[in-house]
């Protein structure tokens, strides 16, 4: 087993064009799945923190707290630092990821990694969801290192997210890297904007899927995921 050269047709190609449509490294918005990748450093990173503190501590007001008081006295910043880096898959690029983690491998059976725990914050109440999601897909010449599927979900799962969306970024992802014979992403998640407002369900679980190649159109492939999914560990 080799690490792909850079003369690879299709990696090549795939890493060329995104290094020629975005330069500057700042996020394509057209297509998010690529990218995500704005400048988050420096004196950007504090500035932002600044200001988000500044909100932080408004909001603490709002509420009829007194932020000056010892246990809310730092607590602007805490958070700021705390968004910052819950959101830290803006700053970040699947390719970077990935491209010295591709190799050749004469290998067409399912590749999976199951109970990934993952961690993120749902868009429409800043809340937190999180649970465990299984990645598989079966290869086309290729493989990626099996930390590098953790490290995807990582990146998409650090912003702000609804799970349904979360579920095709992966999927999709990892369809562009590799151009594998198929990729099914599941996730099992648990949302704290379920938990604990609204209906206030604790024990209700949120189960998401998304499908490519050979895992929509053979059953067979299918049931052999749900095989492989239902295992137990030895």
């Amino acid at each position: 087993m080799k690490i792909v050269a850079s003369d690879k047709p299709i990696v090549n190609e795939t890493i060329t064009d995104l290094d020629k449509s975005n330069p500057t490294g700042v996020a394509d918005e057209g297509n998010p799945s690529l990218n995500g990748d704005a400048d988050l450093s420096g004196d950007s990173d504090l500035s932002r923190e600044a200001r988000m503190a500044i909100s932080i501590r408004n909001i603490l007001e709002d509420v009829g707290e007194d932020p000056s008081r010892e246990g809310l006295l730092k607590t602007p910043q805490r958070y700021a630092k705390a968004m910052l880096f819950f959101t830290k898959g803006y700053g970040e690029n699947i390719y970077d990821v990935a491209k010295k983690a591709i190799f050749e491998a004469d290998h067409n059976e399912i590749v999976l990694v199951r109970d990934i725990e993952i961690f993120s914050i749902c868009e429409h109440h800043l809340l937190p969801f999180w649970g465990k999601v299984h990645i598989a897909y079966i290869p086309n010449g290729r493989i990626l290192g099996l930390s590098k599927l953790a490290r995807i979900a990582e990146i998409y799962a650090r912003r702000l997210q609804v799970q349904e969306r979360l579920t095709q970024q992966i999927s999709q992802a990892i369809e562009e890297i590799l151009h594998p014979q198929g990729v099914i992403v599941v996730m099992e998640l648990v949302h704290m904007c379920v938990m604990t407002r609204g209906v206030q369900k604790t024990n209700s679980v949120t189960i998401t899927s998304c499908k490519t190649g050979v895992f929509k159109t053979d059953k067979a492939a299918e049931e052999q995921f749900e095989f492989l999914l239902k295992m137990k560990h030895t």
